[in-house]
């Protein structure tokens, strides 16, 4: 359940920033995913004194994935140049 909620907010809010910016969704879709990696990371590493392992690490690459996705859709979606032939 925490999974696909983090996925769907990482969708969204990679979206929203790249709708923001038009431009170059898949950066700042990354850095919003990589944000988000380096905030549960130092919760964890901080408040309980572990650093991430193979799967999370597994877990947060795809995060990140998904937010680029987010950011690159948000792009696309918010441009309203129209193109003719």
């Amino acid at each position: 359940m925490t999974t696909a909620l983090s996925f769907i907010g990482l969708f969204g809010g990679g979206f929203l920033s790249g709708g923001k910016r038009k431009q170059k969704g898949w950066l700042i879709g990354g850095i919003t995913g990589l944000f988000y990696s380096l905030v549960i990371f130092l919760f964890q590493y901080l408040g309980f004194d572990h650093l991430f392992n193979v799967e999370q690490l597994i877990y947060h690459t795809c995060y990140t994935l998904i937010a680029m996705m987010g950011g690159i859709l948000g792009v696309n979606m918010s441009s309203n140049n129209s193109r003719t032939a």
